[in-house]
């Protein structure tokens, strides 16, 4: 059964004049008229009573109309959801991400994108740089946002989306609490909190790193996670070097403070594979910030 004739059989229907609705449908009256007399042929019976002076529905074209215009929308239905699929706008999505993103920029830009592309069903986990990669490189996760790291899979895709200096994070009751920048190299007998080199390459040999133009090889204690790091400074076991946005956390008995000298600057990077071109993962990336924007607007 063509679609066309199903169109012109309700636009003749609601108009109840051939003319009209030739005019409403962009065709001239032949077609439609065309159109009509084939519909009646293929189901065997008359849909529309015509005399010189009007046009009425039977009760078989009454019945035929409901359900030509339950069809038809049905095929719009289906036409806007192929649409939507393909444009990225209906589908799933698996998003990895430390916990600094928590702290800044993620909040502003998932919400843009679930605004923007509401019948996606989106999947959050939080995890380490190097789980993150792991899953990603995997399948197990579409896109992730990690510390950069020099040894990325060459499967994957990078792009910066954020950078922000490293703060000395202090318990609130420690002697150089009280200053308002901290010269690093007078916390060298202290306990540095932080990750592992191999959950964060990047943010290891940044602390590290920091550490040693102010003269001194930090004494590492390992945690895995952001907030656990705040915590144990919270409770006196260490110092540490963090992120400026984990201020967020507003975590009582912790003080942050800049460093004298030349600053640190960590970055955030969103991961996602070579081979993966669904419209889903392109939304996502278009929602993340641009460095020196706003994240909390998406553009294809």
């Amino acid at each position: 059964m063509d679609m066309r004739h199903l169109r012109c059989f309700v636009a003749v229907s609601e108009e109840l004049h051939f003319g009209r609705a030739a005019e409403r449908l962009h065709l001239t009256q032949p077609p439609v008229s065309l159109a009509i007399k084939e519909l009646e042929e293929e189901l065997g019976v008359t849909l529309l009573e015509r005399t010189s002076r009007r046009i009425a529905l039977t009760r078989a074209g009454e019945d035929a109309l409901r359900d030509a215009r339950a069809v038809l929308a049905a095929a719009d239905t289906l036409r806007k959801r192929a649409l939507e699929a393909a444009q990225g706008l209906m589908g799933s999505l698996s998003l990895g991400f430390i916990s600094l993103p928590a702290y800044s920029f993620l909040p502003p830009m998932l919400r843009a994108f679930t605004e923007d592309y509401q019948r996606v069903n989106v999947s959050l986990l939080e995890g380490t740089t190097d789980q993150i990669i792991h899953d990603v490189e995997s399948g197990g996760l579409d896109v992730g946002l990690v510390f950069r790291t020099p040894d990325l899979p060459v499967a994957l895709n990078t792009r910066l989306v954020h950078t922000e200096p490293l703060l000395v994070a202090l318990p609130a009751s420690h002697p150089l609490a009280s200053g308002t920048r901290i010269a690093l190299e007078k916390l060298s007998n202290e306990r540095f909190l932080g990750f592992e080199r191999h959950q964060g390459p990047m943010m290891f040999d940044a602390i590290v790193a920091t550490c040693m133009r102010h003269g001194f090889s930090p004494k590492l204690f390992p945690a895995r996670q952001m907030h656990t790091i705040v915590s144990l400074v919270s409770g006196g076991i260490g110092v540490a070097l963090v992120p400026g946005s984990v201020q967020a956390l507003h975590r009582e008995g912790v003080v942050y403070r800049s460093m004298k000298g030349e600053k640190t600057i960590v970055e955030t990077v969103a991961i996602w594979r070579k081979s993966d071109d669904s419209p889903q993962v392109k939304a996502l990336l278009s929602c993340l910030p641009k460095i020196g924007q706003r994240g909390d607007t998406c553009s294809l």
